[in-house]
């Protein structure tokens, strides 16, 4: 698992995040993968505000309970949206910018960290990771790490809510079949790399991972899943609850 943070040099995300925070507007943040075509990120939509957001957030936003970690906390609109409805949040970002934009934004726990480093050692009833939220877990093969570090965390009882995607439209055929090499890799595994203006960042591994498969490895190491809500695109929230 990596549990790195991010310098400024190679941070694109949290460039244009603190770029439009302090200028108001920003630059196209570009996405690029080996396995699709380049896409860009629309800057100010990560500044949206909780009535802007899609029903999935706003649904994990409202049963997020007790002491909430936010993994990713980006500009910290879903940590802000958590603090006007009363609810305590720490958020974290493994870039500094980042970091520094939602403490400026009001944020009133902000920290740099990688959920995965070891140092990073605190305890919560409510893990949430949202915007397509397991695609930090990287590899199908890292679960089995994942579901670990998220005891080690959780309190007895607490839960992760998290989004993702299940892939599989992109290997539909035309009478409805679908076309998935099952002796390949997963096919929930991407890889992207982003780009701000002259700021090239490392390439990461991303996972989408399909509600049934999420369910037999949190049923292995002793979780309960649970589908709260689909999407209109395959997309999905689900709740991953500690068992005693």
């Amino acid at each position: 698992m990596n549990t790195a943070t991010l310098s400024p040099e190679k941070d694109p995300m949290g460039t244009a995040i603190h770029e439009y925070f302090t200028k108001g507007r920003a630059g196209k943040l570009r996405v690029h993968s080996s396995q699709f075509d380049e896409d860009e990120i629309p800057v100010k939509t990560l500044f949206r505000s909780f009535t802007q957001m899609p029903s999935l957030e706003q649904e994990a936003l409202q049963l997020a309970s007790g002491k909430i970690l936010d993994v990713g906390g980006g500009s910290g609109c879903h940590s802000l949206a958590l603090q006007d409805m009363g609810k305590e949040v720490c958020a974290i970002d493994i870039s500094p910018l980042s970091v520094e934009t939602m403490k400026r934004r009001g944020v009133l726990n902000a920290q740099v960290a990688n959920l995965f480093e070891p140092t990073f050692t605190d305890t919560f009833d409510t893990i949430l990771m949202l915007m397509n939220g397991s695609g930090i877990i990287g590899k199908l093969g890292n679960m089995p790490a994942f579901f670990i570090r998220m005891k080690q965390l959780l309190q007895p009882n607490g839960s992760v809510i998290l989004d993702s995607s299940d892939l599989k439209y992109l290997f539909e055929d035309e009478d409805g079949s679908f076309l998935i090499d099952l002796a390949g890799d997963y096919y929930g595994e991407i890889d992207f790399r982003m780009e701000y203006k002259n700021i090239q960042g490392e390439t990461f591994d991303w996972l989408y991972i399909d509600f049934q498969t999420l369910s037999l490895y949190a049923a292995e190491y002793g979780f309960e899943a649970q589908l709260l809500k689909e999407g209109e695109h395959y997309n999905y929230l689900a709740r991953l609850t500690r068992k005693q």
